[in-house]
């Protein structure tokens, strides 16, 4: 039996591509999302898989770029429904907000099919993704330093938590954020439809970063070898867990020193960053509220008074 999502359309044993019309840009032209379909020689469940809704998050669209020549149609059993570049509009001129509509795509799920620009691509890719036993949905944190984590956004007292939680440590970045999500995200969104879903945020780059794209890959491998879609064994090691969040600010303006770095656990009370003036006088120093795990800071030095720049996770445990 064929698999199609869009134009793409493949029988078993088969791999194609192609395009899924979401609209038409303002010239009139058909806005077209490159999309993928592999259909395996045996049957098995269907895995869903997604990249760049937030236009200048490409990591994701390198584990797909990589990934995909490594697949055989005959050596996969089930089906893996690929759409590599969700929010084209802020694709095309590299920034994270679709520019018609001025919308994080990641708070526009389910979408509507007669709605906004964002909320049509929504509708669109969530009409594939619901098709799926599985989906993973690649984003990394922004353009900002950040490790490379897994986000489980269903919330700890959801049905599908559980399930989620084991998709999460089968992909195994080592890091995941259990907290649940602001409306309008595919990893709230699709649990509610009964589909585990998992959000890795492969770390933070300007472009691509090949060390976190090559963990995305890995996590993908393993994600297909453990539902059955590859053959191989998996080991799940040990994650690290925040159930919370905590985010800092500059107390004044001027240049960041970090005493902290990606990936350490800090204390309450150590200091996490300072600030100093042009000349190197110290203006400011911030420490931590409760012990954690250094998660993610900006990248660049300069901040004005109030502006973000580190994030600690919280709540700490290993599952």
């Amino acid at each position: 039996m064929k698999t199609t999502l869009g134009s793409a359309s493949a029988s078993p044993g088969e791999f194609d591509t192609g395009r899924l019309a979401v609209g038409e840009t303002r010239d009139g032209s058909t806005v077209g999302l490159p999309v993928a379909v592999l259909n395996g020689a045996e049957d098995g469940k269907t895995l869903y898989v997604q990249a760049v809704s937030d236009g200048d998050e490409l990591n994701g669209l390198g584990v797909i770029n990589r990934l995909v020549p490594q697949l055989d149609p005959d050596e996969v059993a089930g089906e893996i429904l690929l759409v590599g570049i969700v929010n084209y509009h802020a694709f095309q001129v590299a920034e994270h907000r679709n520019p018609i509509d001025d919308t994080k795509m990641n708070r526009a799920y389910p979408g509507d099919a007669n709605g906004t620009s964002s909320e049509r691509i929504a509708a669109a890719t969530f009409e594939a993704a619901k098709r799926a036993d599985l989906v993973v949905d690649l984003h990394q944190g922004r353009t900002s330093r950040m490790i490379n984590e897994t986000r489980v956004r269903c919330g700890p007292r959801h049905r599908l938590h559980r399930e989620c939680l084991e998709l999460a440590k089968v992909f195994g970045t080592g890091y995941v954020l259990d907290q649940k999500g602001p409306d309008g995200q595919l990893a709230r969104t699709a649990p509610d439809n009964g589909i585990p879903t998992i959000d890795p945020e492969l770390g933070g780059a300007v472009g691509w970063d090949e060390e976190s794209i090559q963990i995305g890959v890995d996590g993908m491998v393993r994600v297909l070898r453990y539902y059955g879609f590859l053959e191989g064994e998996v080991d799940r090691d040990l994650q690290t867990r925040a159930s919370g969040f905590d985010q800092y600010g500059s107390p004044a303006g001027g240049l960041v020193t970090f005493e902290r770095d990606l990936g350490d656990r800090v204390e309450r009370g150590d200091t996490l960053f300072e600030v100093t003036d042009t000349f190197g006088s110290l203006k400011g120093r911030v420490t931590a509220d409760n012990d954690g795990v250094f998660w993610r800071s900006r990248r660049l030095p300069q901040v004005a008074t109030g502006e973000y720049v580190c994030s600690v996770g919280t709540d700490i445990d290993q599952f």
